[in-house]
């Protein structure tokens, strides 16, 4: 998808933080950080949202969560713990529609969500 701004950034058109990439993940610190480690992780595959995952791209999942882990120590939440969010579809306040997940930390968290 051309427009994706999640694509964009993958491709290097709009810069971004990194944090950790490998050659199917990005993660990248968020612009607007709602905690003092708020980093986005993508695939760099174009998938829409977390229910357009298919059984043939159950690969990707596996690749998420490890970069998910390495981040979090990277970050150095990994002992003291975070708060792992995806929003998914309108109702779930998903605003780009590129499959994507917060890892939240750095400090003790609301208890008001989940």
């Amino acid at each position: 998808m051309t427009d994706c701004i999640f694509c964009k950034i993958v491709r290097g058109e709009i810069p971004c933080t990194k944090v950790y990439e490998d050659d199917a993940v990005l993660v990248f610190d968020d612009i607007q950080p709602a905690a003092p480690v708020h980093v986005v992780i993508i695939p760099k595959e174009h998938i829409p949202t977390l229910m357009d995952v298919d059984a043939g791209q159950s690969d990707i999942s596996r690749r998420l969560f490890a970069a998910i882990q390495a981040v979090a120590k990277i970050k150095n939440v990994d002992e003291s713990g975070f708060r792992l969010v995806a929003n998914v579809k309108a109702d779930g306040t998903q605003l780009v529609y590129h499959l994507h997940m917060h890892l939240l930390g750095g400090k003790r968290l609301s208890e008001r969500m989940c």
